[in-house]
């Protein structure tokens, strides 16, 4: 079986969906390797990839552009063109990935897949991920902490496996973010195993700063330091 290698991505867009709008910035980061049951964490500032992209419709939200900080004119006088910069995001994947499989990490996976893979297919023809090779890091969590999807956030993970730098909307930096978070939910043991370690004592409840949440277990709610980030 090949290895693999997983690639945090993040991407800041204009709209909702791509086509009618477009992905303004994404940026892509090496997280690290899977051999077998094996993960390897890799320094997610080590390899990097980074692009602002010409915008390729006269449509955008402005609310949807204004997360992200950039300029709309400045985009479609000095953003990427996006054939080059999809054909140049696949050769970096394929040379960070060499023999390994790429996998494609997000947080939520449904939104970064849907814009990098329609625009790899609509400028390159093809996908370096294929059309099923990623990891929901949001869906991972919810496995590992056995709660519901809709309580997979990261206001509500334990201090142990979010990362400590800021989510900025620079795509690369939340990508680098986002990564760590991979790395750390990939060797967290997750809540159950927790519990069986500890015993009923060991369940107790992890301390956060801000709202309380449900718990299914009945346990104490987490809490969160800082400002909460989106989903």
């Amino acid at each position: 079986m090949k290895a693999e290698t997983y690639i945090s991505v993040d991407v800041e867009a204009d709209g909702p969906i791509p086509g009618p709008y477009s992905m303004v910035s994404f940026g892509m980061t090496v997280a690290g390797r899977m051999t077998g049951r094996r993960f390897e964490r890799t320094d997610p500032e080590s390899l990097t990839f980074y692009a602002e992209l010409r915008p390729i419709s006269d449509d955008y939200v402005g609310e949807a552009l204004a997360v992200s900080g950039l300029d709309r004119e400045t985009l479609l006088r000095e953003g990427r063109d996006p054939a080059e910069a999809m054909t140049a995001a696949a050769a970096w994947v394929r040379e960070v990935c060499g023999d390994d499989l790429p996998v494609l990490a997000a947080f939520p996976l449904s939104y970064d897949w849907m814009w990098m893979y329609w625009y790899f297919l609509r400028f390159t023809g093809q996908s370096p991920f294929g059309h099923s090779r990623c990891i929901d890091i949001k869906t991972l969590y919810a496995a590992k902490a056995v709660v519901p999807v809709a309580w997979a956030t990261k206001r509500q993970m334990p201090r142990e496996v979010r990362s400590l730098r800021p989510h900025t909307h620079n795509a690369l930096d939340d990508a680098i973010e986002q990564a760590e978070l991979l790395q750390n939910l990939m060797e967290w043991p997750g809540a159950a195993r927790e519990r069986d370690a500890g015993g009923a004592d060991g369940a107790a409840s992890r301390e956060v700063s801000g709202a309380a949440s449900p718990d299914p277990s009945g346990a104490a709610s987490r809490e969160v330091s800082g400002a909460a980030s989106p989903d």
